[in-house]
């Protein structure tokens, strides 16, 4: 229904026989299992496309960023919906070789939608930022989800149709990118193999210094209206969620009253100790919803949020998910006065909290506190380069005497592990 891939396959890299046996694609909903690596950033995608098109107009320039915001915004594994993006569009040439596909740049549709051969041009979107969003909401269509209110017209008569509604009936687990394609181009392996051929040879690119690493904070910036974008951190802890919540134990979601009186705010000095050389005092939220540079203010519990601009951080409290099937739940305890496990865990009769903060980088270290007998996670972004000088200086004006208690690749991963040492009662 959606085989408009003769237009650009030509211009697919196919998958070298490695790719070929690689293992099935990724689920296109994102969860804590199934998160995006690391090393995938819009600076690297960007230097990527470019390699495969270096005449890129430059109005794409923000693709790959958009792609991270509302990948991360949309719960969508957004680093292979970019990788189908350049097999539909050929790298976002538009063309088959000499010849112009269907879809015209200006159309801003980075999937096909509506395009389906014999001259049809398809939908066009008002800008590149729409047009990423109608590419990921048609992905979570597939993958089983009821988008309200989608940008394209596609997506609502595919769902109003309910098209996909028996094949989906088919699938006992989450529906990969392996799944979608079969069905997207169906009668040919192709399409996924061209997929996991692009996905193979980005590789290349992570093991290089990110090009670009002011996007990240560009992708987790605030909306226009003030309110923080989704973090990868934030669909991390939805999925924790979504696992815990088959079971009858009693808990509460973030966001809301914990079940336990709660714990007092992680104190900061007076005067910040911080290490010389090291990074500006970060900003934090003083109950009031002020972020202010210069001396800290006490953290309190608020709302989980993605990176800040650079030098800012807002420890907070995760927020309810607003679906209902991605709730997310309280990391307090209650009890108090006994000391940590061998293993760093906060025993059950101890309260602990999990808090995040951040510089702004791609890696996370879990920074360990004790605070008027609550033991404090902390999950601090930090800068590839910068992991200990960052470190220190936020152990200097927020932690303490505290100690990192581990390193990590990403957020997520920390996050899983700060869920682990505290776990709820």
């Amino acid at each position: 229904m959606h085989r408009r891939v003769g237009a650009y396959v030509l211009l697919a890299v196919l998958a070298s026989p490695s790719a070929l046996l690689a293992a099935e694609l990724p689920a296109i909903k994102a969860s804590r299992s199934n998160a995006v690596p690391g090393c995938v950033t819009p600076g690297r995608l960007l230097a990527y496309l470019e390699s495969r098109n270096p005449n890129l107009d430059p109005r794409f320039h923000a693709v790959a960023t958009e792609y991270m915001r509302l990948g991360e915004t949309l719960g969508v594994r957004w680093d292979y919906a970019f990788y189908q993006m350049l097999l539909e569009t050929g790298s976002l040439t538009f063309h088959d070789g000499s010849r112009a596909g269907d879809v015209r740049p200006m159309q801003n549709n980075f999937a096909g939608l509506g395009a389906t051969g014999h001259g049809q041009h398809g939908e066009s979107f008002k800008d590149v930022a729409t047009g990423v969003r109608a590419h990921l909401e048609h992905l979570l269509l597939y993958a089983g989800e009821r988008i309200d209110k989608p940008v394209a017209e596609r997506t609502r008569n595919v769902q109003e149709w309910g098209v996909l509604t028996d094949w989906q009936r088919g699938f006992s687990r989450p529906i990969t990118f392996a799944d979608m394609a079969n069905k997207w181009a169906p009668g040919t392996r192709s399409y996924r193999r061209m997929i996991e051929g692009i996905a193979e040879r980005f590789q290349e690119f992570c093991s290089r210094p990110d090009p670009r690493p002011e996007l990240v904070k560009e992708a987790r910036a605030p909306n226009d209206d003030g309110k923080e974008r989704a973090s990868g951190a934030e669909l991390a802890e939805r999925a924790i969620v979504a696992g815990k919540a088959q079971n009858d134990e009693r808990r509460s979601a973030l966001g809301a009253e914990p079940v336990a009186t709660p714990a007092r705010s992680l104190s900061a000095p007076a005067s910040p100790e911080v290490a010389p050389g090291g990074p500006a005092p970060l900003a934090v939220d003083d109950g009031a919803g002020r972020l202010e540079r210069g001396e800290p203010k006490a953290m309190s519990p608020s709302t989980v949020s993605g990176a800040k601009p650079a030098g800012v951080a807002k420890p907070e409290k995760a927020a309810a998910a607003s679906n209902p099937d991605k709730t997310f739940q309280t990391a307090s305890m209650a009890g108090g006065g006994a000391k940590p496990l061998a293993n760093g865990a906060a025993p059950p009769a101890q309260k602990c909290r999990v808090w995040t903060a951040s510089y702004g980088g791609q890696k996370a270290m879990i920074i360990k506190s004790l605070v008027d007998k609550v033991v404090n996670y902390t999950v601090l972004d930090v800068n590839e380069g910068s992991e200990a000088r960052e470190a220190e200086a936020f152990i200097a004006a927020y932690a303490k005497n505290g100690a990192i208690a581990g390193q990590f690749a990403s957020q997520a991963q920390a996050l899983d592990k700060a869920f682990e040492l505290c776990p709820e009662g």
